[in-house]
C-alpha cells in the first residue's frame, strides 16, 4: 500500500501523505516522496501543494526500524531523507504546505522547506528529537532559526514543546493561519494563484533567496543580474512589459496578464 499519493492537475501538483494513523515518514514514504518530486520536477506543473490525509500532518520519522540498524545503515537512511527533502526544497516552482493537527520532527522539517506554510487553527509544531536524546537530523533547527531567529529555534529544540500555529506565524515560520474547515481550499487557492504567475520569475526569486541564505546580501547582489537579466527574454516579460508601457502612455490602468510561465 502506498504511503503517499501524488497527482498533477493542470498547472498544480499535489502530494498527499497517507500513512495512518500518524503519517510517519517511513522508508517506503521516503522512496515514494523522492520519486514524486522527480516526476513533478520533470512535469509542466507550476506550483506544488503538500498536504496530508487524516487529522495530523505528520508525527515525523518512523523510529521503529532504527533500533535494528547499525550506524552506517542509519546514516545512509538519514542521508536519503535529507537528499529527498532538499530536492523538494530546491524545486524551481513555488511550493506550499497545508498543515493541520500535529506537525513534529521530520514532519516539521518537511513543512519548513516549503516556500509558504498554511496552518489550520489549532495546529501545533515541535521538535521531539530532544526527548530521544538526538537532534533534528534533517536540518530543522537551523531552517527554523533562519525564519524565527536563533533564540526561538534553540528554545523550541531544547524543550520539545508543542508550539501553536499562531506562535509560529508570529515568528515568521508559518505564513497564514486559517480555520481548519478552510485550510485545504485556501492553500489550494494560493497554489493556483502562484501557478498562474510568471513561473520563471518565481524560480529566480527562489534562487536569489537560496543564495542570500547561504552567502548574505553581498553575495546575492553579485548573483543578481546573472539571474535576473535572462527574464527579459522570456515570453511572459515580452508580453507584460511592452503592454504595460503602452497602457501607461495611454493613461490606462495595467491589467492582469495571462502568464504562461515561459
Amino acid at each position: 500500500m502506498s504511503h503517499l499519493e501524488y497527482i498533477i492537475e493542470d498547472d498544480i501538483a499535489l502530494i498527499v501523505l497517507q500513512n495512518p494513523p500518524q503519517n510517519r515518514l517511513s522508508p517506503q514514504m521516503l522512496e515514494e516522496f523522492s520519486a514524486a518530486i522527480d516526476a513533478i520536477g520533470k512535469s509542466e506543473a507550476r506550483a506544488l501543494l503538500v498536504t496530508a490525509e487524516g487529522p495530523d500532518f505528520s508525527f515525523g520519522g518512523d523510529i521503529v526500524p532504527w533500533v535494528d540498524l547499525n550506524d552506517r545503515e542509519l546514516r545512509t537512511l538519514f542521508e536519503g531523507y535529507l537528499n529527498a527533502f532538499n530536492k523538494f526544497e530546491r524545486l524551481s516552482i513555488p511550493t506550499v504546505a497545508a498543515v493541520r493537527g500535529l506537525c513534529f520532527g521530520g514532519g516539521l522539517e518537511l513543512a519548513v522547506r516549503a516556500d509558504v506554510i498554511f496552518a489550520a487553527e489549532g495546529a501545533r509544531f515541535g521538535h521531539p528529537e530532544q526527548s530521544l536524546g538526538i537532534v533534528t537530523l534533517l536540518g530543522g533547527v537551523y531552517r527554523v532559526a533562519e525564519k524565527a531567529g536563533r533564540a526561538k529555534a534553540m528554545e523550541w529544540a531544547l524543550t520539545s514543546e508543542q508550539v501553536p500555529a499562531e506562535t509560529m506565524a508570529l515568528h515568521g515560520v508559518v505564513n497564514r493561519v486559517v480555520s481548519a474547515d478552510d485550510l485545504d481550499d485556501e492553500a489550494h487557492a494560493f497554489a493556483k494563484r502562484v501557478a498562474s504567475g510568471p513561473t520563471k520569475a518565481h524560480a529566480a526569486h527562489k534562487a536569489l533567496l537560496r543564495i542570500w541564505a547561504s552567502g548574505g546580501v553581498a553575495v546575492a547582489d553579485e548573483a543578481m543580474f546573472d539571474i535576473a537579466m535572462p527574464l527579459f527574454k522570456t515570453a511572459d516579460v515580452e508580453l507584460a512589459l511592452p503592454t504595460s508601457v503602452e497602457l501607461f502612455k495611454a493613461g490606462k490602468p495595467r491589467h492582469a496578464f495571462d502568464f504562461k510561465g515561459k
